[in-house]
């Protein structure tokens, strides 16, 4: 038993359905119902009773619910004490996704040592806006740098916002900008269904009315910009990663109408060590909308 499973029940106890309570916490919907089984055959207990499309806490698992309350609440006050006794550090942790660290070692954090010469400053690289919210809650990173939204335990301070742009490999003939329709049947690499990334994709292909073949379907964001130069198909991402594609030798366009991102910086709900809330003061102080 883990302080991540005692989150998950304490999020489908309150959400009463996996779907929801998988959205909240940013997971796939799978991933944490074999979550919550693996937990209860640990336990040897049932915690939830499945109704319909909901679930309905047991009695066994309301007593679970409200112990793993009390432990999530104790873990957070030790978190507050260790902030108190953190003044003297000299190391800064920042996680943040790979297409948004340029724009953090870039601009940033020369901002920030320019004030602070002697902090080091550690990146702590995640796989997209998950891995930097559980490095955020597993205290590996005092601040996380991603886009927005973030569960609502985490604090967010949003510093801009950045074009979503398109991909493509060389001599792929197209406009500049890209009008949205012509994503309607595009070969373009997504992320796997069910994740939270990939549910917002599907909601902005939604909205207007599009309907890309998903041709490569993968997690592992170090593998996309690959695939784009093998030619297999063309990929939506930040503006951030321009830089990158366009060494790669690959094309960067916009979109029409123009896709935005919120960026923020974020952080548990406790009183941050000295270094932190100097660096959220520097970057609040230089952002841009």
């Amino acid at each position: 038993m883990n302080l991540q499973q005692l989150r998950y029940v304490v999020a489908t106890a309150e959400h009463r359905t996996m779907t929801d309570a998988a959205k909240s916490l940013y997971i796939a919907q799978p991933a944490l119902s074999r979550a919550i089984r693996d937990l209860e055959r640990e336990l040897g207990m049932t915690l939830f009773a499945r109704s319909g499309r909901g679930v309905v806490v047991t009695a066994q698992g309301r007593r679970v619910v409200k112990l793993a309350r009390e432990a999530l609440d104790a873990v957070r006050e030790i978190e507050e004490l260790s902030a108190h006794g953190q003044t003297s550090d000299t190391e800064l942790r920042i996680a943040s996704t790979p297409s948004l660290e340029p724009g953090l070692a870039g601009r940033l954090l020369p901002a920030y040592t320019a004030e602070r010469p002697g902090v080091r400053v550690h990146i702590v690289r995640c796989d997209g806006r998950d891995g930097v919210v559980n490095a955020v809650r597993d205290q590996r990173a005092d601040l996380g740098l991603t886009d927005l939204p973030v569960p609502a335990d985490l604090v967010s301070h949003p510093l801009e916002r950045q074009e979503i742009v398109l991909i493509s490999p060389p001599g792929v003939e197209l406009p500049d900008p890209v009008p949205m329709s012509r994503l309607n049947g595009m070969r373009l690499v997504l992320p796997v269904p069910g994740s939270a990334r990939r549910r917002e994709f599907d909601a902005l292909f939604a909205r207007y009315g599009i309907a890309p073949v998903p041709a490569v379907q993968l997690d592992e964001r170090g593998n996309w910009l690959n695939t784009v130069r093998s030619g297999a198909a063309s990929l939506l991402w930040y503006r951030g990663m321009a830089e990158q594609a366009l060494r790669a030798g690959l094309r960067v366009r916009s979109l029409d109408p123009s896709v935005r991102r919120v960026i923020a910086l974020i952080h548990a709900r406790r009183r941050l060590p000295a270094l932190a809330q100097e660096f959220l003061s520097v970057a609040e102080g230089g952002s841009a909308a």
